[in-house]
């Protein structure tokens, strides 16, 4: 049996994927003394680790006005943070 037959297939990685860091609005909540919420913040708080972008999702509740600056957002983060009076600027 020819030998491209005999190994097993694997998957495909696509290495021009964009990654991101991850952050819900409750971790948001979380910090104090800050208005202005930034990748360097984030990464300063030990929330982000690494050079990836930073993508806000929309798990937990808004407590407090944010101006908040990220690479990405959803539709519903976008929102919680809007009607709390935040603002959302994408880097």
């Amino acid at each position: 049996m020819p030998l491209q037959r005999r190994v097993p297939k694997r998957g495909f990685s696509n290495i021009f994927q964009e990654r991101y860091d991850i952050v819900n609005v409750r971790t948001l909540a979380r910090l104090s003394g800050v208005d202005v919420v930034d990748p360097s913040v984030l990464r300063a708080a030990g929330m982000i680790s690494g050079r990836r972008k930073v993508k806000i999702l929309s798990s937990g509740e808004m407590t407090r006005p944010l101006t908040v600056r990220a690479h990405k957002f959803s539709a519903q983060a976008v929102a919680k943070i809007e009607a709390c009076g935040g603002k959302v600027e994408v880097l």
